[in-house]
């Protein structure tokens, strides 16, 4: 089984509010085993970024001004994702923005385009009822 962890980082919260994806990583494991290939971008969100989340990432527009827009690593990302199950903490949040960006420039959405979703928020929070759930505290046996 092919598996992607990845993680983004954003302009904001809010994709319906026109925030926009500025860095995507993701590491790809096949049969539980890290392959050593790997996807890692920065973006040029083409809008500022909220200082809130600036204060978060540490991205700043000036580091991003040379940076290529979405629209010109999409199908980079695409194909990397494609088929794969993906492995995300607090899936939500990071599937709404592929899925808005993807949107943008007429790609089928993640539930399309990858075989399934996990994610370790919701299993934290399963295992662990009412303890913090950092993406570092979810260990599932192998």
């Amino acid at each position: 089984m092919r598996q992607i962890i990845l993680d983004t980082e954003t302009t904001g919260l809010e994709p319906s509010q026109g925030h926009r994806i500025i860095e995507f990583a993701g590491l790809e494991m096949i049969n539980r085993k890290l392959t050593g290939r790997h996807l890692h971008l920065y973006m040029h969100p083409e809008r500022e970024i909220d200082p809130d989340a600036e204060r978060v990432h540490g991205i700043s527009l000036d580091f991003l001004a040379d940076k290529p827009k979405f629209r010109q690593v999409v199908s980079e990302i695409a194909d990397f994702l494609r088929d794969a199950e993906l492995i995300i903490h607090n899936a939500p949040f990071d599937v709404g923005f592929l899925n808005a960006e993807f949107a943008r420039v007429g790609i089928e959405p993640i539930e399309q385009l990858c075989a399934n979703v996990i994610d370790t928020l919701r299993e934290a929070r399963d295992m662990f009822p009412g303890k913090r759930n950092s993406p570092g505290c979810v260990v599932r046996p192998l």
